[in-house]
This record gives structure tokens, sequence and C-alpha cells, in this order.
């Protein structure tokens, strides 16, 4: 008996310190955590109160603030079953395979890269970027990123500055109009980062670029700001939203998703693109303002889609046509001019084509790109008051805020007008423009069949028409403050305007309505 009871007291020992070994161990790195948690509260408070001048103290401790925050982001997405991409381009192909039936394209043998045969093979495509734990609660952490890094991931790889890989990561939502994503991971001990205001960032204030450069986990770059409200055009094919912070400090591929701080260690943008014919960093990178990204950060954090504000409107700013808004009366240079509105929306019978947005609840809008911001942000159903103005002076507007669409061009190409009866006539020679009867089955082409109004079907080259933007499709509507039904009235209207002025069209499109100022060359 005595010769057993010895191993077995052993193994108990063994048990028991195994356990406080485990044990031990989780206290260490909750001690750890707490002491590095604190260490990074403490370098913030320095921040607070740092010298500008002392830049490579500062840098590095900002670089000590950021780096526990900042994760890369492996993503595998599931590729369409298809063709492998071949070697060699369609010149190269020509060679060995000429194309004979005149499709600008090689004849290939059947099965060769068209996915008919040996190459029609499933394929998992990979991506890297990165993310920043803007958040934590309890034991999950949520991650900020871009949504062409971690949009439509089927398996993700996120890897802390720690070394930690964590394989458990949810995506809660994507937004592709500011091409923001959110990602929730289940891991303790997490540091996040601090939110700072865009707001009150300046051309020439010194910004840090975090992320992962090729590949190159936890680097660092530094620049200046270059510009503010940036519209790159990036966005454009999503209706998305553009008011980006331009830096100069170097940003390259696996960078995007990645933060944009402040010297004090906040976050004041998301690393998004880079203005590039290399594919390589050229000086130019942009970065989603943090005010905005916050915004929709908590938006998909907490409902898994982004719910914006609308008013059901074709707009455009005041500046980048001042004769247009003059010959309404107006004697700013600052605005949205309302172009159209859309049936069934908030701004149906409330706003009207012509009026001029200068204030949203008393502070002044100056251009398109920030009403659209403004709305956007506000929740629907909450009531606005608008500036306007409208036939010769200012008036106020009470306005409901919708829900926007997640198709806003499927409401924009749903306005039509019915029944035109129309012939074909002439506008003075001076505007280079010829309109024809709606009703002619040539136009079914252009889907105006139908349409009241002129229909343009000859615009004059270099013409004023042409300068101005008339396109052969366009509908006119409405000449000064005369509204027109078909070409005939539309060439009578036009007849009666004094040119050397100016004349106002109102045009619609396939793309909705506009104001159209034609100014004639030679008055």
């Amino acid at each position: 008996m005595s010769r057993l009871k010895k191993p077995f007291a052993f193994i108990v020992v063994a048990g028991v310190s195994a356990a406080a070994a485990l044990v031990g161990n989780a206290l260490l790195k909750d001690a750890q955590y707490a002491r590095a948690r604190d260490a990074i509260e403490s370098t913030r408070s320095e921040l607070s109160g740092a010298d500008a001048g002392q830049l490579s103290n500062i840098f590095r401790k900002v670089g000590k603030v950021m780096e526990p925050s900042v994760v890369n982001i492996i993503v595998h997405r599931a590729a369409k079953t298809g063709p492998r991409a071949l070697p060699f381009d369609n010149d190269a192909l020509r060679k060995f395979f000429p194309d004979r039936d005149g499709d600008g394209q090689p004849d290939l043998p059947e099965g060769f890269g068209d996915g008919g045969g040996f190459d029609d093979v499933p394929r998992d495509s990979m991506g890297t970027g990165s993310g920043v734990i803007m958040h934590v609660d309890g034991g999950s952490g949520f991650i900020l990123t871009n949504n062409h890094v971690a949009g439509g991931a089927t398996e993700m790889t996120i890897t802390l500055a720690d070394g930690r890989q964590i394989k458990n990561g949810k995506l809660l939502g994507t937004d592709a109009k500011t091409d923001l994503a959110v990602i929730e991971i289940k891991e303790p001990r997490l540091i996040p980062a601090k939110w700072g205001d865009s707001d009150v960032m300046e051309r020439g204030d010194f910004v840090m670029a975090f992320g992962s450069p090729f590949g190159y986990v936890g680097s660092m770059t530094h620049g200046i700001v270059s510009a503010l409200n940036r519209q790159a055009g990036i966005l454009a094919d999503r209706q998305g939203y553009e008011s980006f912070i331009q830096v100069d400090c170097p940003i390259n591929p696996g960078n995007s998703g990645g933060p944009l701080t402040n010297l004090k260690g906040e976050v004041v943008g998301i690393n998004t693109a880079i203005a590039s014919r290399t594919g390589s960093f050229s000086g130019i990178g942009f970065a989603i303002p943090s005010n905005q990204a916050k915004y929709v950060f908590e938006q998909l954090k907490g409902k898994g889609k982004v719910v914006r504000g609308w008013l059901g409107v074709s707009i455009s700013d005041v500046a980048r046509d001042l004769p247009k808004a003059q010959s309404f009366g107006f004697k700013g240079d600052k605005g949205v001019l309302v172009e159209q509105t859309f049936a069934n929306t908030p701004a149906n019978g409330k706003l009207k084509p012509g009026d001029i947005v200068t204030e949203l609840d008393g502070k002044p809008v100056s251009d398109v790109q920030e009403l659209r911001n403004k709305v956007a942000a506000i929740a629907p159903n909450a009531t606005v008051k608008m500036r306007v103005y409208r036939n010769g002076e200012f008036t106020s507007v009470d306005l409901t805020i919708g829900e926007q669409p997640d198709d806003l061009m499927a409401v924009a190409t749903k306005q039509s007008d019915l029944s035109p009866r129309a012939e074909e006539a002439k506008s003075p020679a001076k505007l280079g423009l010829r309109f024809a009867n709606p009703n002619d089955p040539t136009l079914e082409r252009f889907g105006l069949s139908g349409k009241n109004g002129a229909v343009v079907v000859q615009v004059a080259p270099q013409s004023p028409s042409a300068k101005a933007g008339i396109r052969v499709g366009d509908v006119i509507t409405q000449v000064g403050e005369t509204e027109v039904k078909n070409g005939v009235e539309a060439a009578a209207a036009l007849s009666k305007q004094d040119l050397s002025k100016g004349v106002r069209l109102y045009v619609t499109s396939a793309g909705g309505g506009r104001f159209v100022f034609i100014e004639v060359d030679g008055k």
C-alpha cells in the first residue's frame, strides 16, 4: 500500500502544480496586458502636452501607442469557376491563333482558356490588407478596415502585433459607398485605438500612416496633410461618399484599411487608396476622414448595415456653373442647385427644380458633397430646416428626411413624362441644336419614346450647346421660364431669347434632370 501511495501522491501534487502553472500563466498575461494598457494611457497623456519640435520622440511614442491596435488581415475569397489567367496577352496569342471570325479576339481551340475544357477549375483568391481595433467589449474586439480588403471574404486570418493569429473573425457588415467594413474577433487582452477629430485637420498637419505595405507587417510612415475634402472618383460607380484626406506619407498596397493618425496618436483617417500610374506610391494617398468612418463603424457594428438620410433630389454645385445660378437671380457663389426632385420622395412637394440650398439647420452649405454628407448622417424621419433661394428671395423649407434606398439610380430612372406630340424643328443656328418627334421609332434606342419635350437628335460639334454639355438623346422641357412640350415649342421659345445674355434650359435624360446654361461666344 505504501508503495502505491507515494506515486499517487506524486501524481496529485504534479496535477496541482500543472493547474497552478496554468493559472499563474494566465495571471502573468493579465498582468502584462494591464501594464501595457497603463503604459499606453500614460504615453497618450505625454503626447497631449508634447512639444511638436521633438518630432523623433513624438513619432516613436505614436508608434508605441498605435502598434497593439493595428492588425494584418489575410483574406481568402472563393473565386468564380472559369478559365485560368493566361500567361500572355491577346497580341501574343494572335501569332498562333489568328482572328478569323472578326470579333477582335484570337480564335482559340475548343476548351482552351474558355472555361469549356481543362481550364474550367474552381480557384481561391487571396488578398492582404490592414485594419485597426477601434472598440473592445469584454472578450470581443471590433476592427475597422476597407470593404475592398474584407468584403466577400470566405476566410480571414488576422495577425495581431504580438504575433497572435486569429481565424474566428466575423464580418459584421460592409459599406461599399464609403469602402468600409467591420470585423469582430473573439480574443482577450486587446487594446483599441482612440478616435481623433478629422474636422480640425488642416493642410500642413503632420500625419502618420500604419499598416502592412507589401506584407511588411507593422510598418509606419509619416508626412503631411496635402489637401482636404478631395473627390477622387474612386467610389463614383457606387454612388459613394468621398471627402478624402489627401496625404503625402507613403501608402502602398497592403496599407489599405490601416489607420492614419495625428501626432497625439489619435485615428483621424482610414488609409484607402493611392493615385499612381505604377500601382505603388507616387506621392498622393487618400484616407477616409475619421468623423465619417466613425459614423459608418458604429452603424456596421450595431446594425450590420448603414442607414442613411435621403432627400430624393438631383443636385449640382453653384460654384461649378455660376452663370447658371445667376440666371435665377442668385448673387452668391456657394450653395447647391436643385436640378430635379423625384416623385414619392421626401423632397417632392417641398423643394423645386431651380431652388438653391444655402443652409441646413442653420449651418452653411457650400457644395454638393457637404450637403450629401450632412443629410446622410441624419436619421430618417428627422425634420430639418433648409434656407432656400427661390423666385428671387430666400425662404425657409421644413422637410422630413427619408431613408436612402440601396439603388439610387433605380429611383432616378423611374421618372418619366407622357404623351408628346412634336414635329421636327431646329434651334437658332448659333446654338447648333436640332430636335425630332419623340414618337419617331428611331428614338427608341434612346429609351425616349413617349417623353414630353424637345428631343435632341443633333448637336453641332464645337457649338455652344456641345460645350455646355447637351448631348444627343437629351430632352429639353423648359427654355428659360417657359415650359415646352415638343420641338416646335422649344424652337419658338429659343428664338425669343436674347442669346447674347445666354439661355437656361431644363434637360432630362436617362440619368435624370438638370439645368444647363448655354453661353454664346462672340456676344
